[in-house]
């Protein structure tokens, strides 16, 4: 439904006046905040920030809720109508994304003894990822608010790309309430819309396909040089880079072994990402490297602040994205922007944000041999790389934060009138089992 009025604002029709929109924002288990490149802090984290700020610049006030890691301060102002709540769970020092679960029951609590203290009530939940849409789903029935929710990556899809790694049950079960409870569901693609509904029996009805975002400011092409020598690159060999969360799902040894097979040895292959907690993967990935007999062709840095990485972008011929599944795949449209081309896997949302054979190349075979193969194309021939960045740079425009917040927002007003045309009925009245399921949460299901 679209906005009837500013962005930011909503009638009250009982009163017949306008206020400001107030928006709970739910990113349970990584601070938006965060340094990225690590373990658990990714595309998530700046999707998460950079819409909040921008539904700030819309007028709306959001107070995005993480779990407290450390002694930073409960809240702090992030920007004009946006701040950051972080909530008491478990220790407060940083722990393993999937010991988090214990402590929901804790989070999910202060949350709501947070809502209680509020002079003006929340508008609506917005949650990310499933454990941030356990917490939401309960808050939302308890304050009698409409519940969004995005999952940006699933556990059962993610386990039938079979990477070697296997999602609990417990958050497939949990992912599955969640999707029948929500009033709304953003997905980032149309892809993930239809595994939603393959997997999980989700409503189409209620899902929305909103593409993440990117700061078209922020990510543009530098020079080539200039790029290279700031991030301390020397020569002008081919430069082949990817960027990410180091973790298997990434699937980085696929790279190795293309790199690998490459005809050519004047290449650099820059693998960017992970922090100590995946010092055993690149461990491994090194190894290999060795192995292979081209370790001296490859160098892995820890992550960068987020506004380096378009010097790392202009630095490279191609970036490649090899990923087993990407819900999105922001680290390809990062690179689009800064106008070079990418060689990415043929998954989830990466169909949607790579044009195979314009912007670059889609691969529909999780293995080296045409990996390599699409690498010698682009590494042999500047003038189809020159193509590929000026399409490339001209697709992303459609990913422009302003665009993305304007699209949320009509997400929301579809979801406060869904939910205000629901209120009263059968399905909102049924018992929840909440105990329930919040044992099933402390005993691990």
């Amino acid at each position: 439904m679209p906005h009837n009025g500013c962005p930011g604002e909503r009638r009250d029709h009982e009163k017949g006046t306008r206020s400001r929109m107030r928006i709970a924002m739910i990113s349970a288990h990584t601070s938006p905040l965060a340094p990225l490149g690590g373990r658990e802090t990714g595309g998530m984290n700046v999707y998460v920030l950079e819409l909040s700020r921008e539904l700030a610049r819309l007028g709306y006030d959001v107070d995005i809720f993480t779990r407290r890691d450390g002694d930073l301060p409960a809240v702090e102002e992030v920007a004009p109508r946006l701040r950051l709540i972080r909530i008491a769970a478990g220790p407060p020092e940083p722990i393993e994304k999937e010991e988090i679960v214990h402590y929901l029951p804790e989070f999910q609590r202060n949350m709501r003894r947070w809502f209680g203290t509020q002079p003006r009530p929340y508008d609506i939940v917005h949650s990310h990822y499933w454990q941030s849409g356990w917490s939401g789903t309960l808050l939302a029935r308890e304050f009698r608010l409409p519940h969004v929710v995005m999952f940006h990556t699933l556990g059962e899809v993610k386990n039938r790309a079979r990477f070697g790694e296997e999602e609990p049950k417990l958050r497939i079960r949990h992912e599955r309430t969640i999707t029948r409870r929500a009033t709304a569901i953003v997905t980032a693609s149309d892809h993930e819309r239809q595994l939603l509904e393959l997997y999980y029996g989700g409503d189409l009805e209620r899902m929305h396909s909103v593409p993440c975002g990117i700061d078209l400011d922020l990510f543009f092409p530098r020079d080539t040089d200039e790029a290279r020598e700031r991030i301390s690159i020397p020569g002008d060999a081919p430069l082949i880079l990817w960027v990410g969360r180091l973790e298997k799902l990434k699937g980085v040894e696929i790279l190795v072994d293309a790199a690998a097979q490459l005809e050519r040895r004047d290449f650099r292959l820059l693998v960017v990402g992970g922090d100590e907690r995946a010092a055993g993967l690149r461990d491994e990935l090194e190894a290999q490297a060795r192995a292979a007999g081209i370790a001296p062709n490859v160098e892995f840095r820890p992550a960068v602040p987020h506004s380096e990485l378009p010097w790392f972008y202009s630095a490279a011929d191609v970036c490649v994205v090899p990923s087993y599944y990407e819900s999105f795949g922001l680290v390809a449209v990062e690179a689009m922007a800064c106008g070079t081309p990418v060689v990415a896997s043929r998954v989830g949302g990466l169909i949607s944000t790579v044009t195979d054979g314009v912007t670059g190349y889609l691969i529909p075979w999780r293995c080296p041999e045409p990996f390599a193969e699409k690498l010698e194309v682009l590494l042999g021939n500047p003038e189809l790389r020159a193509n590929f960045s000026a399409a490339a740079r001209r697709s992303v425009e459609r990913f422009r934060w302003s665009t993305v917040g304007l699209r949320i927002a009509d997400v929301y007003d579809a979801a406060i009138e869904r939910h205000r045309r629901s209120e009263g009925a059968d399905a909102l009245a049924r018992p929840f089992g909440k105990e329930a399921w919040e044992s099933a949460i402390i005993a691990r299901g």
